[in-house]
């Protein structure tokens, strides 16, 4: 008869027992390695997310490269993998963390693990949050009564825009905004289509004053004599539907020219 094999078993520091699968035992050495499993370090990424959360709930964006607010935007679109070489990545080919959430979703998908129909369109759908969130503010406000309002929120509707675009800003008597419009894009005769456009607007919402404003994608901020013409041919159409035109104001990159600020109303 084989003499039958006694089952062995190891007690590991924690106080339970280790065992082998079926009947058999771990060797000695093997129960050492049990025993001295806790000293066995734990890969970097292990838990690097967590980290980066409680990080941000702590402190904020305060002291974070571009490179690690993206990263850790990107969590929320990429549920698994590293976001950080991603992140590197598209800070590296557009130069910024603003550029990266300017650019299209067709540019963004050229970058390696970024999928045009899902990463690239979280990236946009950013920007658009964003604009949508400084809109709500304005709107919601009592009185549209600070200009840095108004500016921050043309900046992130205008700002890194590809082609021009005409926006106008809708106020009543007490100046709270009604609505914000967008009421072209693409190359147009300005001082022809704007005013007619503008007048409409106005008074289908009833507006007691405007504000207009526009981009200019090539990043020359001063205004054009065509920007000024088209200004003072806004005016003098709100003022046929008993409306005030307040300010004008173009966009490009990170900066902002008010026609009101230089007196050229």
């Amino acid at each position: 008869m084989p003499q039958s094999r006694q089952k062995m078993h190891c007690v590991s520091e924690s106080g339970g027992e280790s065992f082998g699968a079926g009947s058999s035992s771990y060797p000695d050495a093997d129960c050492d390695k049990i025993r001295n499993c806790k000293d066995i370090q734990k890969p970097h990424y292990i838990g690097h997310r967590s980290r980066v959360k409680n990080k941000f709930l702590t402190t904020g964006f305060s002291g974070w490269n571009d490179y690690e607010i993206l990263e850790f935007a990107l969590f929320f679109a990429l549920p698994r993998g590293d976001t950080k070489e991603i992140a590197k990545n598209l800070i590296k080919k557009f130069g910024s963390l603003k550029q990266v959430i300017d650019a299209c979703a067709q540019d963004l998908a050229l970058t390696k693990g970024v999928s045009k129909d899902h990463c690239a369109v979280f990236i946009n759908f950013l920007k658009s949050f964003s604009s949508l969130y400084h809109k709500l503010k304005i709107k919601e406000a009592a009185s549209l009564s600070s200009p840095s309002q108004t500016v921050d929120y043309l900046s992130s509707l205008l700002s890194g825009e590809k082609e021009e675009k005409f926006h106008m800003i809708l106020l009543d008597s007490a100046n709270k905004v009604i609505d914000c419009l967008e009421l072209s894009s693409g190359t147009v005769n300005k001082s022809v289509v704007f005013p007619r456009q503008a007048a409409a607007a106005a008074l289908n919402c009833k507006a007691a004053s405007a504000i207009i404003a526009h981009n200019h994608p090539g990043g020359t901020l001063s205004p054009s004599k065509n920007d000024v013409e088209a200004t003072k041919a806004v005016k003098e159409a709100l003022k046929a539907v008993e409306a005030e035109l307040i300010d004008h104001i173009i966009i490009a990159g990170n900066s902002y020219f008010s026609f009101r600020e230089y007196n050229l109303l």
